[in-house]
Parts: structure tokens; C-alpha cells; sequence
């Protein structure tokens, strides 16, 4: 599952196990790493990946690291609004994701899904409030990134919906939309000082 706010694709990859320590491979089976790793590792992935598909297929595997929430029960309520939100139910999916926030504070795709809603609806403040609650649990979140752009651009704010895609590159230098949309907005911000 993914939010709205991100405009890549999330792919539901099965995640092998890596290990710490590339050149390590070749000598002993992959040793287990925490979640915060395995994400750091990923960043560093995308980063550098050579080719858009690369890139989607790590970002994809990302947002399964961002999917988990470790509670059987969030995990459940966030499939339940992501249902409610593809059936544009969004007093429904809110529900949800209130307890969701509720229950794990500090589960930042929570909050990311719910800024979903509310930008959805039309709530830019308090899509803005639940974003800002995202990246300050996960400054990387390049789909509550991508969001603030989104919020940027509806409200007519072209310089920070620039500055807010070209943060999205720095994490995803391969998203094409975010790259569209840097050109597109640096030449419209180019035209306009003209």
C-alpha cells in the first residue's frame, strides 16, 4: 500500500535478507540488520541507482520498510482507510487513521497516510500539520515530500513547490515526475521573472 501524496509507485517486493558488509557475502550469509539499517542502506540504494526501473524497484521496497508498522492491528486499520480512500470514503479512512496515530505516534506512514486524506479533502493546513509530523519521524519520506510539493502547487506557491520536488531528487534523483516537475516549474518561474 502507499499513499496518494506519493507520486512514484509502491511495489509490493518481498525484501531479501542484505548483508552489513557487501564483501562479507562471499564469505558468511547475510547477518541480520534492524529496520533503521535496512532503510539507510536502501536510502543509499536509491541514491545511486543507475536507471528509473532501479530506482522504483528500491523505492519500492522503502515504502515496504515504511508499510510496517509492527502492530498486526495498524497494519489492519491502514489497509481498511487505504480502501476507504481508493473509494473517496474519507471521513471513513480519517477514522482509521486517527486511532492509527493514536495507537503508534510514532509510526510516520500514519500520519503520511493520513496528511493523504486530508489533502484529499481539501484540508491543506491539516494536511500540512500531519506531513510536518511525518518528516520529523522520517526526514527521508520523499511521499510526504512530494505531498508538501503537491500542497505547494494547489495553493499557487510555485517557489516552494520547486523547492519541495528538487528535496524529493535529492533523495530520489530518478523520479521522473519530480523531474518533469522541476523543469516545468523552473521555466515557469523563469518565465514569470522575465
Amino acid at each position: 500500500m502507499r499513499t496518494l501524496f506519493a507520486v512514484c509507485t509502491a511495489f509490493s517486493l518481498s525484501l531479501s535478507p542484505m548483508s552489513v558488509n557487501a564483501a562479507d557475502n562471499a564469505a558468511k550469509p547475510a547477518l541480520a540488520q534492524t529496520r533503521e539499517q535496512r532503510v539507510d542502506q536502501l536510502f543509499s540504494d536509491l541514491k545511486h541507482a543507475r536507471s528509473p526501473r532501479s530506482a522504483e524497484l528500491v523505492a519500492g521496497r522503502i515504502w515496504n520498510e515504511w508499510n510496517r508498522s509492527g502492530s498486526a492491528s495498524v497494519d489492519l486499520m491502514m489497509q481498511w482507510s487505504q480502501k476507504a480512500i481508493e473509494d473517496k470514503k474519507f471521513d471513513v479512512a480519517l477514522d482509521f487513521l486517527d486511532q492509527v496515530v493514536t495507537l503508534q505516534p510514532k509510526y510516520a506512514e500514519g500520519w503520511n497516510r493520513r496528511a493523504t486524506a486530508h489533502f484529499l479533502m481539501k484540508n491543506y493546513a491539516k494536511s500540512m500539520a500531519d506531513i510536518e509530523q511525518a518528516l520529523e519521524l522520517e526526514p527521508r519520506h520523499f511521499g510526504a515530500l512530494s505531498g508538501i510539493a503537491q500542497i505547494m502547487m494547489e495553493t499557487g506557491r510555485k517557489q516552494a513547490a520547486l523547492d519541495a520536488w528538487q528535496k524529493v531528487l535529492d533523495l530520489y534523483p530518478m523520479l521522473r515526475n519530480a523531474q518533469d516537475q522541476v523543469s516545468k516549474l523552473s521555466e515557469e518561474l523563469a518565465g514569470e521573472a522575465i
